[in-house]
């Protein structure tokens, strides 16, 4: 019988979201040493798509940009990595280091005599995946409570701030108050689009965040609408491909993001 070997990997959190691991943290030496995110993306052997979605999702939960880029063509603009993301990747690759070191000590406590009751001890530590594309690091600016619900103004990158409504209850147990660290998760599908210059539409969304279209993706029915926030991060949308000819827009543009607070989770880092 084969007997068991220790084994990790590293991955660094950014409050309590998955942030950068090894993979990652490939992808931005490619893009440094490649000079563009297809070439990159070619050169790890992931797709196009793969690699702008682990760069926007690094990039909207760094305090700052790890790569920084121009809006160009279909696989165009220009690319490169900021002198944060060289730090995160010389970072990381000390804690690499020192990761595979500790791997190697706890392989010889595996096969020590009383490995059975240290193994007992160990567990498993589960890390919050959620399916919503857009997750922002933020901070709490404002609470202003009703009879039931509480509706929470956070402050992301730049000037950006978006609202969110959430239960009186829910408040008080988060611990909610200005300056508290949180994650606001918004799915992509919650979010309407118009053209920035357009008069806005006639809805009830209390949130509207401006920035230019960077990417779009046509599927067969829906598209998927990526763009630069003004404020510094990325936000998708994904909208009918008849809902997206109606707005005009197109990559390059300027755009309007609007949806409601109601449609916003908080989390904390944990």
């Amino acid at each position: 019988m084969n007997q068991p070997k220790a084994a990790g990997r590293i991955w660094l959190d950014q409050a309590g979201q998955g942030y950068a691991g090894s993979g990652r943290i490939d992808l931005l030496e490619a893009i440094e040493r490649e000079g563009s995110i297809s070439a990159a993306a070619r050169a790890l052997g992931m797709s196009y798509k793969g690699a702008w979605d682990a760069i926007d999702a690094m990039n909207n939960l760094a305090p700052n940009p790890l790569v920084a880029r121009s809006v160009g063509g279909k696989h165009g603009g220009g690319t490169r990595i900021t002198a944060e993301g060289r730090r995160l990747i010389e970072v990381f690759r000390v804690l690499e280091k020192e990761h595979e070191t500790f791997v190697a000590r706890l392989g010889a406590v595996l096969h020590a005599p009383d490995a059975g009751q240290v193994l007992g001890l160990m567990r498993r530590v589960q890390v919050m995946r959620t399916s919503a594309r857009n997750q922002w690091l933020g901070t709490v600016e404002r609470i202003d409570e009703g009879p039931v619900s509480a509706l929470v103004t956070v402050r992301l990158k730049g000037e950006d701030r978006i609202q969110a409504t959430v239960t009186r209850e829910s408040a008080h147990e988060l611990g909610l108050q200005p300056g508290v660290e949180v994650v606001a998760l918004l799915k992509a599908p919650f979010v309407m689009l118009a053209a920035a210059d357009a008069t806005t539409p006639k809805v009830s969304a209390a949130n509207g965040l401006r920035g230019v279209v960077s990417r779009v993706v046509p599927g067969a029915v829906n598209v998927e609408v990526t763009l630069n926030l003004d404020g510094g991060n990325t936000l998708v949308s994904v909208v009918t491909r008849d809902g997206l000819a109606a707005t005009g827009l197109k990559e390059g543009d300027r755009a309007l993001a609007l949806f409601d607070p109601g449609f916003v989770i908080l989390g904390l880092g944990g």
